[in-house]
């Protein structure tokens, strides 16, 4: 595949999710996120720039008082395969005593997810939950659960709904799988 010819990456890949099945997980993820969290006034932290579209379709369903916040740390850089963990920006909220509800787009390794929780504890966070549109199934232990999943996808390449592919693609209301 040409990682410089984004509709040729497209017409090579497989639907996975339709944008009524992501609508779906994303209602169902709003009310489990309510009974847990509508009466603590928590700071909600956008993982970017993955995690946005998540987060914008998400927060509208979302009923209570909420601050939001957003975080920037990455390990793919536009590529296929995750290295080091880049900081690009800390949450600006003090999150003291506070909930936190992370917002990212994917769990897969798990390694981003569980340093953004671990920095969220060390700048004082009461307790940090998770909630994630896409956990990838994978043959080994995870260092960190998402509280709350979307839906599930094998363990493949996936993007679109935030998610990119060599960098394209976020902005596509379905999820798709490049093909091996």
């Amino acid at each position: 595949m040409d990682r410089h010819n984004p509709k040729q990456l497209l017409a090579q890949s497989e639907l996975i999710y339709s944008s009524s099945r992501v609508a779906e997980a994303i209602d169902r993820l709003s009310q489990q996120v309510t009974q847990v969290l509508e009466n603590s006034e928590p700071v909600v932290i956008c993982v970017m720039g993955g995690g946005v579209v998540f987060a914008g379709q998400l927060l509208t369903r979302l009923n209570f008082p909420l601050e939001l916040d957003y975080v920037h740390a990455s390990r793919y850089q536009n590529e296929t395969v995750g290295s080091t963990l880049e900081w690009k920006s800390l949450p600006k909220l003090d999150l003291t005593g506070r909930n936190v509800l992370l917002l990212d787009d994917i769990l897969d390794e798990g390694i981003t997810l569980k340093a953004i929780q671990e920095k969220c504890l060390a700048l004082g966070a009461a307790k940090v939950f998770s909630a994630v549109l896409v956990e990838k199934r994978l043959d080994h232990p995870k260092p960190i659960a998402a509280d709350f999943i979307g839906v599930e996808v094998p363990n493949r390449y996936v993007f679109g709904y935030g998610m990119d592919v060599y960098g394209w693609w976020r902005n596509l209301p379905a999820i798709y799988a490049l093909n091996n």
